[in-house]
């Protein structure tokens, strides 16, 4: 490129930053940005959320596993107290109600934390859900904003409503995900 060419097309492109015809398209890049921005933070915070409700799941499987094998050794214990012969059997059945007893809590809880387990998850499906109407809302507005920016350069204004478009969807997706239940 030749001294001369570079000079015009500085001149070129110091007058397009003037031209007030190209100034809507600056401000809708401008607003592109800022949906951009506060897509991304709503998408990063809810994959957090989604992580958080997941590690809650998982305590909460955890917690119905014990209780799961806490009945299961309980049990196990009441059925070798009947299977054998104790000296002192009003004693041995004494026992062996109390763990009757014990088994009926658990297996009561058991429902309980399983019940809660599956809401948890639940929780984190619906929140993956959100996250992916985020990202696919991010995403669009991305692609409005390159495709708005490809107007300054060519002063077509098919590519800042085509841009427009885009940013309209990404919009529309991202705003989606607080409808979702």
């Amino acid at each position: 490129m030749e001294a001369n060419e570079a000079q015009e097309l500085q001149e070129e492109h110091e007058h397009a930053a003037h031209d007030p015809s190209l100034r809507p398209v600056s401000f809708t890049m401008s607003v592109l940005a800022v949906l951009v921005a506060v897509t991304t933070v709503l998408g990063h915070r809810t994959h957090t959320e989604a992580v958080l409700e997941q590690a809650r799941a998982s305590d909460q499987w955890n917690l119905y596993q014990a209780k799961k094998n806490r009945q299961y050794n309980t049990q196990l214990t009441a059925d070798l107290l009947t299977a054998v012969t104790i000296h002192d059997q009003a004693a041995a059945d004494k026992v062996i109600d109390s763990y009757k007893s014990h088994l009926q809590k658990w297996n009561d809880d058991l429902a309980d934390e399983e019940k809660e387990a599956h809401s948890l998850e639940a929780e984190v499906r619906k929140s993956e859900r959100h996250a992916d109407r985020f990202d696919l809302g991010e995403a669009l507005l991305e692609i409005g904003l390159v495709v708005t920016s490809i107007t300054l350069l060519t002063r077509q204004r098919a590519y800042w409503y085509l841009g427009m478009a885009f940013g309209a969807a990404g919009m529309g997706i991202a705003a989606w995900a607080f409808l979702i239940r």
